[in-house]
Protein backbone atom coordinates (compact mmCIF):
# COMPACT_ATOMS: atom_id res chain seq x y z
CA UNK A 1 0.00 0.00 0.00
CA UNK A 2 2.86 2.31 1.43
CA UNK A 3 4.43 1.93 -2.81
CA UNK A 4 1.01 2.14 -4.75
CA UNK A 5 1.03 5.43 -2.51
CA UNK A 6 4.25 6.82 -3.19
CA UNK A 7 3.97 6.05 -7.08
CA UNK A 8 0.56 8.43 -6.85
CA UNK A 9 2.49 11.00 -4.99
CA UNK A 10 4.76 11.17 -8.16
CA UNK A 11 2.32 10.72 -10.66
CA UNK A 12 0.91 13.86 -8.97
CA UNK A 13 4.58 15.86 -8.98
CA UNK A 14 3.80 16.18 -5.13
CA UNK A 15 7.50 15.50 -4.76
CA UNK A 16 7.91 17.27 -1.86
CA UNK A 17 5.28 14.48 0.07
CA UNK A 18 7.03 12.05 -2.20
CA UNK A 19 10.37 12.47 -0.99
CA UNK A 20 9.24 12.55 2.98
CA UNK A 21 7.21 10.46 2.83
CA UNK A 22 9.84 7.96 1.21
CA UNK A 23 12.51 9.16 4.15
CA UNK A 24 10.07 8.15 6.53
CA UNK A 25 8.94 5.09 5.80
CA UNK A 26 13.09 4.32 5.21
CA UNK A 27 13.91 5.70 8.65
CA UNK A 28 11.43 4.09 10.80
CA UNK A 29 9.68 7.74 12.02
CA UNK A 30 6.16 7.18 10.16
CA UNK A 31 5.21 4.63 13.40
CA UNK A 32 6.18 6.87 15.46
CA UNK A 33 3.96 9.82 14.54
CA UNK A 34 0.17 10.10 15.01
CA UNK A 35 -1.83 10.25 11.81
CA UNK A 36 -2.22 14.31 12.34
CA UNK A 37 1.06 15.00 12.96
CA UNK A 38 2.10 12.76 9.52
CA UNK A 39 -0.20 14.77 7.30
CA UNK A 40 1.26 17.97 8.57
CA UNK A 41 4.59 16.67 8.23
CA UNK A 42 3.87 16.05 4.23
CA UNK A 43 1.68 19.14 3.43
CA UNK A 44 4.80 21.13 5.04
CA UNK A 45 6.95 19.29 3.11
CA UNK A 46 5.26 19.70 -0.10
CA UNK A 47 4.84 23.16 0.67
CA UNK A 48 8.40 24.21 1.11
CA UNK A 49 9.22 22.01 -2.10
CA UNK A 50 6.77 23.95 -4.32
CA UNK A 51 8.18 27.95 -2.42
CA UNK A 52 11.49 26.68 -3.12
CA UNK A 53 10.65 25.65 -6.46
CA UNK A 54 9.54 29.17 -7.14
CA UNK A 55 11.96 30.71 -5.63
CA UNK A 56 14.40 29.13 -8.04
CA UNK A 57 12.14 29.85 -11.11
CA UNK A 58 12.13 33.28 -9.91
CA UNK A 59 15.69 33.54 -9.92
CA UNK A 60 16.74 31.84 -13.14
CA UNK A 61 13.76 34.38 -14.74
CA UNK A 62 15.56 37.45 -13.63
CA UNK A 63 18.55 36.80 -15.05
CA UNK A 64 20.94 38.05 -12.99
CA UNK A 65 24.36 39.34 -13.23
CA UNK A 66 25.78 38.12 -10.46
CA UNK A 67 24.63 35.44 -8.01
CA UNK A 68 24.67 37.66 -5.04
CA UNK A 69 23.82 38.23 -0.97
CA UNK A 70 22.76 40.90 1.15
CA UNK A 71 25.17 38.79 3.82
CA UNK A 72 28.11 39.39 1.48
CA UNK A 73 28.34 42.80 0.87
CA UNK A 74 30.99 45.20 2.41
CA UNK A 75 30.37 47.29 4.90
CA UNK A 76 33.59 48.94 5.65
CA UNK A 77 32.95 52.88 6.73
CA UNK A 78 35.29 54.28 3.25
CA UNK A 79 32.21 52.63 1.31
CA UNK A 80 29.54 54.98 2.58
CA UNK A 81 26.95 52.33 3.57
CA UNK A 82 24.35 52.43 5.78
CA UNK A 83 24.24 48.66 6.64
CA UNK A 84 20.88 49.43 8.60
CA UNK A 85 19.48 50.66 5.40
CA UNK A 86 20.62 47.98 3.15
CA UNK A 87 18.73 45.65 5.97
CA UNK A 88 15.23 47.71 5.55
CA UNK A 89 15.81 47.27 2.00
CA UNK A 90 16.16 43.51 1.93
CA UNK A 91 12.51 43.73 4.26
CA UNK A 92 11.41 44.81 0.32
CA UNK A 93 9.09 47.31 1.62
CA UNK A 94 9.95 49.72 -1.23
CA UNK A 95 8.95 47.14 -3.94
CA UNK A 96 5.78 47.31 -1.95
CA UNK A 97 5.87 50.99 -1.89
CA UNK A 98 6.69 51.71 -5.76
CA UNK A 99 10.00 53.51 -4.43
CA UNK A 100 13.37 53.16 -6.37
CA UNK A 101 16.69 52.73 -5.57
CA UNK A 102 19.24 54.70 -7.46
CA UNK A 103 23.32 53.59 -6.63
CA UNK A 104 25.92 55.86 -8.20
CA UNK A 105 29.56 55.41 -7.77
CA UNK A 106 32.88 54.70 -9.49
CA UNK A 107 33.63 51.58 -11.53
CA UNK A 108 34.19 48.54 -9.49
CA UNK A 109 33.06 49.96 -6.33
CA UNK A 110 29.97 46.98 -6.00
CA UNK A 111 26.74 48.94 -7.66
CA UNK A 112 26.19 45.73 -9.51
CA UNK A 113 26.96 43.11 -7.11
CA UNK A 114 24.52 45.71 -4.49
CA UNK A 115 21.67 45.89 -6.80
CA UNK A 116 21.80 41.81 -7.24
CA UNK A 117 22.04 41.15 -3.73
CA UNK A 118 19.02 43.06 -3.48
CA UNK A 119 17.49 41.78 -6.13
CA UNK A 120 17.77 37.70 -5.01
CA UNK A 121 16.46 39.03 -1.72
CA UNK A 122 12.95 40.20 -3.30
CA UNK A 123 12.96 36.67 -5.34
CA UNK A 124 13.31 34.93 -2.22
CA UNK A 125 9.97 36.81 -0.13
CA UNK A 126 8.49 36.10 -3.90
CA UNK A 127 8.76 38.88 -6.30
CA UNK A 128 9.32 39.20 -9.93
CA UNK A 129 12.44 40.60 -10.57
CA UNK A 130 14.32 41.32 -13.87
CA UNK A 131 17.93 42.34 -14.73
CA UNK A 132 18.91 43.96 -17.18
CA UNK A 133 22.30 45.67 -18.51
CA UNK A 134 21.25 49.29 -19.21
CA UNK A 135 22.74 49.06 -22.69
CA UNK A 136 21.90 45.58 -23.53
CA UNK A 137 18.44 46.14 -23.15
CA UNK A 138 18.24 49.45 -25.01
CA UNK A 139 20.30 47.76 -27.95
CA UNK A 140 18.00 44.31 -27.59
CA UNK A 141 14.11 46.78 -27.43
CA UNK A 142 15.87 48.08 -31.32
CA UNK A 143 16.08 45.16 -32.05
CA UNK A 144 12.24 44.16 -30.79
CA UNK A 145 11.40 47.62 -32.93
CA UNK A 146 12.67 46.17 -36.43
CA UNK A 147 10.99 42.73 -35.66
CA UNK A 148 7.44 43.40 -34.41
CA UNK A 149 8.13 42.33 -30.70
CA UNK A 150 8.26 45.76 -28.82
CA UNK A 151 5.40 45.73 -27.40
CA UNK A 152 5.51 42.24 -26.06
CA UNK A 153 9.33 42.57 -24.59
CA UNK A 154 7.94 46.05 -23.06
CA UNK A 155 4.95 44.60 -21.31
CA UNK A 156 7.05 41.41 -20.09
CA UNK A 157 9.02 44.59 -18.31
CA UNK A 158 5.88 46.48 -16.95
CA UNK A 159 4.90 43.03 -14.84
CA UNK A 160 8.02 42.62 -12.98
CA UNK A 161 7.69 43.72 -9.23
CA UNK A 162 11.41 44.96 -9.64
CA UNK A 163 12.93 45.86 -12.75
CA UNK A 164 16.99 46.58 -11.85
CA UNK A 165 18.94 48.38 -15.06
CA UNK A 166 22.45 47.99 -14.54
CA UNK A 167 25.45 50.21 -15.76
CA UNK A 168 22.76 53.36 -16.53
CA UNK A 169 24.58 56.25 -18.56
CA UNK A 170 27.73 54.70 -20.20
CA UNK A 171 26.61 56.52 -23.08
CA UNK A 172 24.01 58.68 -24.16
CA UNK A 173 20.53 57.74 -25.15
CA UNK A 174 19.70 58.60 -28.68
CA UNK A 175 16.02 59.69 -29.80
CA UNK A 176 14.91 56.06 -29.82
CA UNK A 177 16.27 54.88 -26.63
CA UNK A 178 15.15 58.08 -25.06
CA UNK A 179 11.21 57.18 -26.02
CA UNK A 180 11.83 53.55 -24.90
CA UNK A 181 13.01 54.68 -21.38
CA UNK A 182 10.21 57.47 -20.91
CA UNK A 183 7.67 54.42 -21.92
CA UNK A 184 9.10 51.73 -18.86
CA UNK A 185 9.65 54.43 -16.67
CA UNK A 186 6.18 55.92 -17.09
CA UNK A 187 4.93 52.24 -16.78
CA UNK A 188 6.16 51.72 -13.97
CA UNK A 189 5.44 54.96 -12.02
CA UNK A 190 3.21 53.80 -9.09
CA UNK A 191 3.18 50.43 -9.39
CA UNK A 192 6.68 48.85 -9.95
CA UNK A 193 10.22 49.55 -8.42
CA UNK A 194 13.36 50.10 -10.62
CA UNK A 195 16.79 49.95 -8.93
CA UNK A 196 19.58 51.52 -11.38
CA UNK A 197 22.75 51.80 -11.05
CA UNK A 198 25.20 54.07 -12.79
CA UNK A 199 28.67 55.51 -12.78
CA UNK A 200 27.27 58.76 -13.68
CA UNK A 201 26.55 61.41 -10.54
CA UNK A 202 22.64 61.68 -10.56
CA UNK A 203 22.45 65.11 -11.39
CA UNK A 204 23.83 64.44 -14.40
CA UNK A 205 21.52 62.28 -16.01
CA UNK A 206 20.13 65.05 -18.00
CA UNK A 207 22.79 65.38 -19.89
CA UNK A 208 22.31 61.02 -20.35
CA UNK A 209 18.96 61.04 -21.37
CA UNK A 210 19.25 64.64 -23.51
CA UNK A 211 16.08 66.61 -24.66
CA UNK A 212 15.21 68.44 -21.49
CA UNK A 213 11.07 67.97 -21.35
CA UNK A 214 11.63 64.05 -21.69
CA UNK A 215 14.47 64.25 -18.96
CA UNK A 216 12.75 66.08 -16.79
CA UNK A 217 9.27 64.04 -17.15
CA UNK A 218 12.05 60.36 -16.86
CA UNK A 219 13.71 62.33 -13.75
CA UNK A 220 10.63 62.80 -12.14
CA UNK A 221 9.49 59.78 -11.97
CA UNK A 222 12.39 58.04 -10.81
CA UNK A 223 13.85 60.40 -8.43
CA UNK A 224 10.47 61.47 -6.56
CA UNK A 225 10.75 59.48 -3.13
CA UNK A 226 13.95 57.70 -4.73
CA UNK A 227 16.28 56.37 -2.17
CA UNK A 228 20.23 57.14 -3.51
CA UNK A 229 23.12 55.57 -2.69
CA UNK A 230 26.01 56.89 -3.15
CA UNK A 231 28.95 54.30 -2.80
CA UNK A 232 32.93 55.25 -2.12
CA UNK A 233 36.21 54.37 -1.72
CA UNK A 234 38.64 52.29 -3.71
CA UNK A 235 37.46 49.52 -6.29
CA UNK A 236 36.65 46.30 -4.61
CA UNK A 237 37.90 44.28 -8.20
CA UNK A 238 40.90 46.37 -8.03
CA UNK A 239 42.01 45.13 -4.51
CA UNK A 240 40.84 41.32 -5.49
CA UNK A 241 43.05 41.23 -8.12
CA UNK A 242 45.96 42.79 -6.08
CA UNK A 243 44.93 39.93 -3.27
CA UNK A 244 44.92 37.52 -6.21
CA UNK A 245 48.61 38.58 -6.87
CA UNK A 246 49.73 38.72 -3.57
CA UNK A 247 48.06 35.16 -2.28
CA UNK A 248 49.87 32.19 -4.18
CA UNK A 249 53.63 34.62 -2.48
CA UNK A 250 52.23 33.43 0.59
CA UNK A 251 51.21 29.66 -0.28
Amino acid sequence: MNQNTLDLMRQMKFNGMFNAFKLSLESGKSEKLTPDEMVAQLIQSEWDERYNRSIHKKIQNAKFRYKAALEDVYYRKDRNLDKNQIHRFAQCTFIDNFENILITGSTGIGKSYLASALGYQACSLGYRVTYFNAPKLFSKLKMAKADGSYIREVAKIERVDLLILDDFGLQPLDAMNRAAMMEIIEDRHGKGSIIITSQIPVNKWYDIIGEQTVADAILDRIIHEAHRLELKGESLRKKEKIMEELIPQFD
